[in-house]
């Protein structure tokens, strides 16, 4: 008997998200957060929090249909706390529904999760090329720690949100 492999992420396109920009207008997300130590998610904590949110957005048939087009984004507001957000096509019941507005550019990245300073320094110089600064920035970590392994890619797509 032959057991198919059960898909974990989707197949990622770097060129999708790339240097692209992104005009938001109260685009649908539902937030939670975990714990951190300096900035170092406890990976139980992370895959547990994404698990419910995942859980509470396709109960509720609000996840789009396309799995590459979801997004699930991470900040850091402080060294204790991080930020997710998942997109969701509506709002979702018993979730903190939340939106994201503004312009945001987009920019792949493919290494260890401990090169985010060396690629937010990238970024930033990439961004006064482009005449722009970043006010705030979300990572979009393409794969799981399993995926990224089997792939041989660690993707990061990040998302700088652009100053007004």
């Amino acid at each position: 008997m032959k057991v198919e492999k059960q898909e974990c992420c989707p197949k990622f396109n770097p060129e999708k998200w790339s240097e692209k920009t992104f005009n938001w207008d109260q685009e649908k997300f539902i937030k939670g957060t975990v714990p951190t130590f300096f900035h170092i998610p406890l990976p139980p904590m992370i895959g547990k929090r994404v698990t419910k949110m995942m859980k509470l957005a396709e109960d509720s048939k609000n996840l789009s249909s396309n799995k590459e087009d979801i997004l699930l984004l991470f900040t850091d507001p402080h060294a204790f706390m991080s930020e997710i957000y998942l997109s969701v096509t509506n709002d979702v019941p018993n979730a903190n529904n939340t939106t994201l507005s503004g312009n945001y550019i987009s920019k792949v990245f493919d290494g260890a999760y401990n090169d985010i300073p060396k690629f937010i320094n990238q970024m930033d110089a990439y961004l006064k090329k482009q005449k722009e600064k970043a006010e705030k920035y979300y990572v979009h970590y393409a794969y799981c720690p399993k995926c990224a392994k089997e792939t041989g890619h660690n993707y990061i797509v990040l998302f700088a949100q652009l100053e007004k």
